[in-house]
């Protein structure tokens, strides 16, 4: 029995430290506050993610297109400009030099008319535009001081009842000044194909011009050969001899018209 009893103690000694611990962890759980999430309403969410910036856009590794220029705006050219002859305000003319049976020194046959047509057209570029670019001289028209050789010219040189006109046909004006001043006068050379008693050659001119109230007025010389055009040179009983070389003049005006 006195054993039986100190067993019985020795197992109730031994249970209170477990039973110590037990009661330990229990009142730990119940005087702690476990943490607790805070509670969101519907509408506090949305006024949250209303005020919220928007995220930045994703890259796309394209970059953008530069913007183009409004409509109707300013073009980078300008249009182009047509220089059109005016008749009564110019003359086209020959000059030969002559030598006559009755007179001691040589002097200048010339004649000339106002029966002159055309135009030249320039590019935004300066460059004529050849197709859109011609002049035209009635030959039949040519006057000198004298109607005999009038008539031997029209009638056996320039031989006008087969070959009525000169023409010619503007291709180049190198040295002329782009775009054209407002004032003041300038020299260029105009390089084309002129085409008189049938056949065609290229000449030049040197053109001294001015501009004068939005007028071009100037002169323009060149200088053929009755060979060059397969004309006959000037025989007859009261001329001693006559220059090989022909001098072409142009007193002109051309008044300016801009395309759009």
């Amino acid at each position: 029995m006195l054993v039986r009893e100190v067993i019985r103690r020795l197992r109730l000694l031994a249970a209170v430290p477990l039973l110590a611990l037990v009661l330990a962890a229990c009142g730990g759980q119940e005087n702690s506050t476990p943490a607790t999430s805070p509670t969101v309403t519907i509408s506090e969410a949305t006024a949250a993610t209303a005020t919220m910036p928007a995220p930045p856009p994703e890259p796309s590794g394209t970059a953008a297109a530069p913007a183009s220029p409004a409509a109707g705006g300013e073009s980078s050219t300008t249009g182009t400009v047509r220089l059109v002859l005016v008749p009564e305000e110019s003359e086209a003319r020959y000059r030969v030099r002559e030598q006559l049976a009755n007179q001691s020194l040589p002097n200048d046959a010339v004649g000339g008319t106002r029966e002159i047509s055309g135009a030249v057209v320039l590019a935004p570029d300066g460059t004529i535009v050849a197709e859109e670019s011609h002049f035209e001289v009635d030959l039949r028209t040519l006057r000198s001081d004298q109607s005999r050789r009038d008539n031997y010219i029209q009638r056996n040189t320039l031989e006008t009842s087969r070959f009525p006109t000169a023409v010619f046909e503007p291709r180049e004006a190198s040295g002329l000044p782009w775009p054209l001043p407002e004032r003041g006068e300038f020299t260029f050379q105009l390089t084309g194909d002129l085409t008189v008693h049938g056949v065609t050659r290229p000449v030049t001119w040197d053109v001294t011009a001015r501009i004068e109230g939005g007028r071009l007025v100037g002169t323009a010389v060149t200088q053929i050969t009755f060979q060059d055009f397969g004309m006959e040179q000037p025989r007859v009983a009261v001329v001693l001899s006559v220059e090989h070389t022909i001098q072409l003049e142009l007193d002109f005006t051309f008044i300016q018209e801009r395309s759009p």
